[in-house]
């Protein structure tokens, strides 16, 4: 067989028993090390580190905007072409592979893991945000087309571009694990490109940084949790959001996704990811019964063909008049997830075997995007609805006051039984919360074990409680700037690694195609008994 098809790696061979851990050096010691020190520095020196973060985001979003746009960019190209490519009649985990999940618990952990958090905080804020301050030069006193705009504009956010980098980071994983029998860590997508130079120190830098990437983006969303779930806990029973309480409520989720991570994929994350599922499709419901329902069933279909309609002017980065738009929240967002993908599309990879790449690509590109569509919707337009039509000013004041976190309760104030939907919006945030941490965890400790998804429990331990840590020193070492400036950090650098993943996942794809069916197309009967 050759190098290609079966490379001389075996998983796990320079791992080592230390202390009970399972250690992939260098990979895990420098991880952890650099992690550790940043949680001192900016525990232990809190005005240099706001001060850093505070200088750092602007420098990155003025000045490489253009790489995170470009990169956006090829992700969704890349993934429409491999839905209608012969690629996508290829199957993860050879062509007899059967799905270890039905579409319901499949669905739920990709969607739970994705972006469950950023869609409780954002959800109203955004929409009623870009209504007022609308991109593209849009006038915003000319009231429907700022509307529809910025409908269009927070969709651009949470649509096609986040889920394409996801399923690009998914399926590279895999693939070269299910098909090529490459261990599950970032390195692996690489072969095609680098060869054996993959499990020497061009795997370890790229793993390391997908471990920074991973780490930072968990940590912006976790502490995006404890500012809502703080915020609401204050809204609803009085209790003072402070930094403590915000510390506080870090720490006793950090608690129970210490116990889910214990309890593994099957009966912690799994079962989390289907009772937030539930949750937000209750929460979702209600909203739809009680609000403007046949306006939000209007504006799904008006703003699906408002998104499409405006894409291309909100994809391009030349000569925007609307920079301020496009750096500070387009860049962010792309930095965001990209900094989230190695997390999310290990998690999701490891739940896809048995799917097309064809299935594969729809289920991780168009049917979320459909969702967070009618997420939107729902939530944004029901905020929308409430200013332009009764007048009300509820969610207007916490953008003037910016207090971004309390938007949500301030929407849901204007709808019957709001203690009970908005108790329903915290605990959803904290089980979103639970389920980013746990699911996070299993794949830091799977990308710093050398890709072997039994490392010991203390390991998947350790990395939960420094998720945690770098949360609460984040938080306290700057807030919500602090937080968005470090996954922006960790996010540019791995750009660059996604764009190289995609070369090298279309190399790969088109070596397996051959192998499979043969230059003609058909299923060639000696190839087909090949193993990967």
């Amino acid at each position: 067989m050759s190098d290609e098809k079966r490379p001389e790696y075996v998983v796990g061979q320079d791992n080592v028993e230390k202390f009970g851990f399972d250690v992939h050096n260098p990979v895990f010691f420098l991880s952890g090390l650099v992690t550790v020190l940043f949680v001192l520095f900016a525990l232990i020196f809190k005005e240099d580190a706001a001060k850093m973060f505070g200088d750092l985001r602007p420098y990155l979003t003025n000045n490489f905007d253009w790489v995170f746009m470009i990169a956006g960019n090829i992700f969704v190209l890349v993934c429409l072409f491999l839905i209608v490519s012969p690629y996508g009649k290829i199957r993860l985990g050879g062509q007899d592979a059967k799905p270890d999940y039905s579409y319901a618990g499949w669905f739920a952990m990709l969607f739970a893991a994705g972006m469950g958090i950023g869609l409780m905080f954002y959800g109203v804020l955004e929409p009623v945000y870009h209504m007022q301050n609308p991109p593209l030069g849009v006038d915003p006193a000319n009231t429907e087309l700022a509307r529809e705009v910025g409908m269009a504009a927070t969709i651009f956010h949470w649509g096609l571009h986040p889920w394409a980098i996801y399923a690009v980071v998914a399926l590279a994983l895999a693939f070269f694990c299910y098909n090529r029998g490459l261990p599950l860590t970032i390195r692996a997508a690489f072969y095609p490109l680098v060869g054996k130079a993959a499990w020497g120190w061009f795997g370890h830098i790229v793993d390391i940084l997908a471990v920074f990437a991973t780490l930072f983006g968990l940590a912006t969303s976790l502490g995006l949790g404890a500012e809502q779930a703080g915020a609401g806990l204050s809204y609803l029973f009085g209790i003072e959001s402070t930094d403590y309480t915000k510390v506080a409520l870090i720490i006793g989720i950090t608690a129970v996704a210490l116990i889910s991570v214990v309890a593994g994929l099957e009966a912690g994350v799994k079962r989390l990811s289907e009772i937030n599922m539930v949750l937000a499709a209750v929460l979702l419901i209600f909203i739809i019964a009680v609000g403007p329902t046949l306006d939000i069933v209007a504006g799904f279909f008006n703003n699906t063909v408002a998104y499409l309609e405006h894409l291309p002017a909100l994809s391009n980065w030349i000569d925007r008049e609307d920079e301020s738009f496009m750096q500070g929240w387009t860049t962010f967002y792309w930095a965001w997830w990209i900094s989230w993908s190695p997390f999310v599309g290990m998690f999701i990879a490891r739940v896809s075997r048995g799917r097309t790449v064809r299935e594969f690509i729809t289920c991780v590109l168009i049917i979320p995007t459909l969702v967070s569509i009618l997420w939107m919707t729902v939530f944004g337009g029901t905020a929308i609805d409430q200013i332009v039509n009764d007048g009300y000013q509820g969610v207007t004041e916490t953008i003037a006051a910016w207090t971004p976190e309390l938007s949500l309760f301030k929407m849901l104030d204007q709808l019957p039984m709001t203690q009970i939907a908005s108790l329903v919006g915290i605990v959803l945030v904290i089980v979103f919360f639970v389920t980013s941490s746990d699911s996070g965890s299993l794949v830091i400790d799977t990308i710093t074990a050398g890709g072997k998804v039994d490392a010991p429990t203390r390991q998947r331990v350790f990395w939960c409680v420094i998720e945690g840590l770098i949360a609460i020193a984040l938080l306290l070492g700057g807030g919500l700037a602090s937080l968005q400036a470090a996954a922006i950090a960790t996010g540019f650098p791995f750009a660059i690694v996604l764009v190289l993943m995609c070369v090298s996942i279309i190399i790969g794809l088109a070596r397996e195609k051959r192998r499979v069916w043969g230059a003609s197309g058909k299923v060639a009967k000696e190839a087909a008994k090949e193993k990967a």
